[in-house]
């Protein structure tokens, strides 16, 4: 197995920590990012490895991080753009975006687009964590990204993983021909602290003993196929452009095939985070 140098974002906790674990161990390079110092300073001491901060409700800290990516790593292989997760009330980041828009979709946009050059040099993978809760929750409105008219924890955290999904099949269908290689995938339920601060229904699923006995697995095994899918290969292993559940193709929310919606929505998603450019 050849040696892949992979930046894995949301990495100081849950299966984003289990899978730098497991990544490292299997003899790859994972340069670390997380917005908890102690957490992912911790983390990389413990695996020997490089590691950034990163605040992803500041989009010029993910400005800041790119910067430093392209100049300490001449070569990608994987961009794993993991980090996100669901929020209470409705509250604007200080760049004036929803908070869950801009963590789980607008961040990793901006920093994908800003390591363009490199990822294409490189004909990396891009790998975007998502959810189920795209199936079940999302509902994108070009016209109201910042959900203003219709808020609600799951319908924005919907909404975000579905854009996940959507800015993989762009990637695709916008890149492939440069050797970008694009994936969305759904870990599992798993046992972390997610949804803690929230007031959605998804807190008594994580965060209550009942919701414990439904079939949550642990960061560990829901770090697996993320792990299989940086280190395996797109065109053998996976198929770019898809979504995955349990290491297999998967049907998700009828938005996901929307194809002037996955277009529109990079489109406006550029204009957003202020790329002055965006390539068809």
């Amino acid at each position: 197995m050849l040696e892949k140098t992979i930046i894995l974002t949301g990495a100081s906790d849950g299966i984003g920590a289990a899978a730098a674990r497991q990544l490292v161990a299997d003899g790859h390079k994972v340069a670390l990012v997380g917005r908890s110092k102690h957490k992912t300073e911790t983390l990389a001491h413990e695996l020997d490895t490089e590691f950034f901060l990163a605040d992803f409700t500041r989009l010029s800290e993910v400005r800041t991080l790119a910067a430093r990516l392209k100049d300490q790593y001449p070569r990608i292989d994987v961009l794993v753009n993991n980090a996100g997760g669901i929020f209470g009330d409705q509250t604007r980041t200080e760049d004036g975006f929803e908070k869950t828009l801009q963590v789980n979709h607008l961040a990793p946009f901006l920093l994908t687009n800003l390591l363009m050059d490199t990822l294409t040099a490189s004909k990396a993978s891009i790998i975007n964590t998502s959810s189920v809760g795209a199936r079940f929750f999302g509902r994108i409105d070009l016209d109201d990204l910042n959900n203003e008219r219709r808020y609600s924890a799951n319908k924005a955290y919907g909404d975000a993983k579905l854009a996940n999904i959507l800015f993989a099949k762009e990637l695709d269908r916008r890149f492939s021909d440069q050797g970008i290689s694009a994936v969305a995938f759904h870990p599992g339920n798993v046992m972390t602290s997610f949804a803690s601060d929230t007031t959605s229904v998804m807190r008594f699923i994580y965060q209550t003993p009942l919701g414990r006995m439904t079939g949550l697995i642990s960061p560990e095994q829901g770090a697996l196929p993320l792990v299989w899918l940086a280190a395996g290969a797109p065109g053998r292993e996976w198929v770019s452009g898809e979504y995955y559940e349990k290491q297999k193709t998967a049907k998700t929310n009828p938005q996901a095939a929307d194809v002037q919606l996955a277009a529109g929505l990079w489109d406006k998603s550029a204009e957003l985070v202020g790329l002055s450019t965006a390539a068809q």
